[in-house]
């Protein structure tokens, strides 16, 4: 056996088809692709929500409500919370340079303080916004308040 008498197995290999070659290429005129519309056309590309000429979902569904581009969005902590944060990370001010440096909120979240539960440790407060019981209870227990625009 000589090296140029090696061939692949018989049925190993297949001619590819030769599409838009004419009609001896056993294809036809039309290449295997129909006869007219935009599928048979060079640069044809089906568009990502069509749904074959019914009405696709993103009209079917209502629109409802709307997103107010003004709302200023806070990371929340109620007085229970805080005592319990305190204790855990050691917390003697509450400002947003230590929450950011215990992981508690991402750098650019603005912090709000709510009034539910109790608060029991003397802790100055440095954030962005403060309720009013919130407010009564943290000066109450001998706390300050510091409120960032």
């Amino acid at each position: 056996m000589k090296l140029q008498h090696l061939r692949p197995a018989k049925g190993a290999t297949q001619k590819g088809k030769r599409i838009g070659r004419g009609e001896a290429s056993g294809h036809g005129g039309t290449s295997t692709k129909g006869n007219k519309g935009g599928q048979s056309r060079a640069g044809y590309k089906r568009k990502m929500a069509h749904e074959g000429g019914q009405m696709p979902i993103q009209r079917r569904i209502p629109k409802r409500g709307f997103t107010n581009i003004h709302r200023i969005e806070y990371r929340v902590f109620n007085l229970g919370q805080i005592d319990q944060l305190a204790e855990k990370y050691g917390i003697k001010e509450f400002s947003l340079e230590n929450l950011y440096t215990n992981s508690l909120i991402q750098q650019n979240d603005r912090v709000k303080i709510l009034g539910n539960g109790e608060l029991k440790s003397k802790l100055a407060f440095k954030v962005n916004a403060i309720s009013e019981k919130a407010k009564a209870a943290i000066e109450a227990a001998g706390g300050s308040i510091e409120l960032i625009s």
